[in-house]
């Protein structure tokens, strides 16, 4: 069973970046697809990003192209998600996950969380 850890989340001015890290415990971390995802109070848990296995694909709901990039690196069993241009719409708690299946955007496809890392946006 992997642990997941992220780290990185703060607060930042609409415009401004900020960068997440994911920390797995698991050596089998190149064998998951894994994922960002992000929930607003009162809100549902939505896909803000997914990378495959090697890092050759990656995957982005619309609301987040082209200002996130989400990376791996195998070496040392993390993931990012750089965040650019953050808009307030952007807040939330920050969630990253782990699957044994295929790329998907649903989190009920991921098995395995982390406790997530705030990021607010102030206007």
């Amino acid at each position: 069973q992997v642990q997941l850890e992220e780290s990185g989340g703060g607060l930042v001015q609409a415009g401004g970046s900020l960068r997440l890290s994911c920390a797995a415990s698991d050596r089998t971390f190149s064998s998951y697809i894994m994922g960002w995802f992000r929930q607003a109070p009162g809100d549902e848990r939505d896909f803000v990003a997914a990378i495959s296995r090697n890092g050759g694909s990656t995957y982005y709901s619309s609301s987040v192209k082209g200002r996130f990039t989400i990376s791996r690196d195998n070496a040392k069993n993390t993931m990012s998600l750089q965040m650019n241009s953050l808009i307030p719409e952007d807040t939330g708690v920050y969630y990253c996950a782990a699957s044994r299946g295929t790329v998907s955007d649903a989190s009920r496809r991921y098995d395995y969380w982390g406790q997530g890392t705030q990021v607010t946006v102030s206007s």
